[in-house]
């Protein structure tokens, strides 16, 4: 059994513990509000683009153009790039091992070589690991990024692809679903897959004339739809993460203080025991000068 001075020092080892996991759990609480706001904002816009597009699409279609646009385009796929969005810091429970488990189970299921895009320190590390080609790494986003820092990410996916070097490209990322709930998903980049037509979209398209004509605009707005959607993905990855370290940090504090109740009753009950022991020998003391 641990000595008196042993468990206060544990005692108070805890203790301290808790204190800094506390602290980090009230930085995440306000960050994430911020970081879920942001990424709900960016979803009236990516909504409306798909609308967009998939009008875009159907128009450029009935057209009778011949050759699509090659973003487009589907070909023999040769090569894929994964655009693997992660985190750059831990301390969010099992977030970043869901999306690396994620990410890596879908690269080794391919049949084609692969070449991963990292966002983030932790995707980075992990493919590394693997010993997973990565052909470009971002990292140091921060919590709250702009558009503009993810247009170069966009530029060089949209590149990559125009010149043939890969074929199909995915994002990985994890989905915010709620505050305790991160989902992580593969999603198909590249080519796009234009949205289905629905009622609400043909009512939202009518009253608009597109000119110089439909297959020339949805050539400029296709490029924006891919930054959109590396946007919106790293936005989704930002929000769970700070969601997923408030709520690693508030299970690591009441772990914490689970603890240190546990501790204080041992450490009671071992200073009884001794005073108890101090006791008995000063009787047995007294005892002994009385005979």
């Amino acid at each position: 059994m641990p000595t008196i001075r042993q468990l206060k020092r544990r005692i108070q080892s805890v203790k301290n513990t808790a204190k800094i996991t506390n602290a980090l759990q009230l930085v995440a609480a306000s960050k994430m509000r911020r970081a879920q706001d942001r990424a709900g904002q960016a979803k009236p816009y990516a909504e409306k683009l798909r609308v967009v597009l998939a009008g875009l699409a159907s128009q450029s279609q009935g057209e009778g153009d011949e050759v699509l646009h090659p973003l487009l385009e589907t070909r023999p796929v040769r090569n894929i790039a994964v655009l693997h969005i992660t985190p750059d810091r831990g301390l969010c429970g099992g977030l970043n091992s869901n999306i690396n488990r994620s990410g890596g189970t879908f690269v080794a299921m391919q049949h084609e070589p692969v070449q991963v895009v990292a966002v983030g320190k932790k995707g980075r590390e992990f493919f590394t690991r693997a010993h997973v080609h990565i052909s470009a790494e971002f990292t140091d986003l921060g919590d709250y990024p702009a558009q503009a820092d993810t247009l170069a990410i966009a530029r060089l996916i949209i590149e990559d692809y125009l010149n043939g070097v890969v074929d199909r490209v995915y994002v990985s990322f994890a989905q915010f679903v709620s505050t305790a709930t991160q989902r992580p998903t593969v999603r198909q980049l590249l080519p796009i897959e234009p949205p289905e037509m629905e009622g609400d979209s043909e009512a939202f398209l009518s009253d608009y004339i597109f000119e110089p004509a439909p297959g020339v605009v949805l050539a400029r707005l296709l490029p924006r739809y891919i930054e959109m959607q590396i946007y919106e993905a790293i936005l989704q990855n930002a929000a769970s993460f700070q969601s997923a370290q408030m709520v690693a940090m508030k299970n690591a504090t009441d772990n914490a203080n689970d603890i240190t109740r546990e501790l204080t009753l041992t450490y009671n009950k071992a200073r009884q025991e001794q005073i108890t022991k101090e006791l008995l020998d000063i009787v047995g003391g007294a005892a002994a000068l009385e005979g």
